[in-house]
């Protein structure tokens, strides 16, 4: 298991992952997502580095509530092979932290 922390800054975005994801093992993985600001929306993503670049949503894994609320994704390791993941701010312009554990 891996926690990460980070903050979604002036640009509205983050990467998460420095590479596209490669796997060719059949896994699960389980990610938990959380908006730690109020005020501001996030979304977690999967996608190309075109897509983190334009600030474009490839494939949304999470959405984010307020501060507090923790939301979870089960999702098949083949199905991110590729791409990077990266958290867009939807709403709000505040710098907004977030909290990302994978498992």
């Amino acid at each position: 298991m891996i926690t990460i922390t980070g903050t979604v800054g002036t640009s509205g975005k983050y990467l998460v992952t420095g590479i596209p994801v490669d796997t060719n093992a059949q896994a699960v993985l389980k990610i938990a997502f959380e908006n730690n600001t109020a005020g501001t929306n996030l979304a977690l993503c999967a996608g190309t580095v075109a897509n983190f670049n334009a600030g474009q949503v490839g494939q949304q894994l999470s959405d984010s509530g307020g501060p507090g609320f923790q939301f979870l994704t089960i999702i098949d390791t083949a199905k991110l092979s590729g791409q990077v993941l990266y958290v867009l701010r939807q709403v709000g312009t505040a710098a907004s932290q977030f909290t990302l554990t994978v498992d």
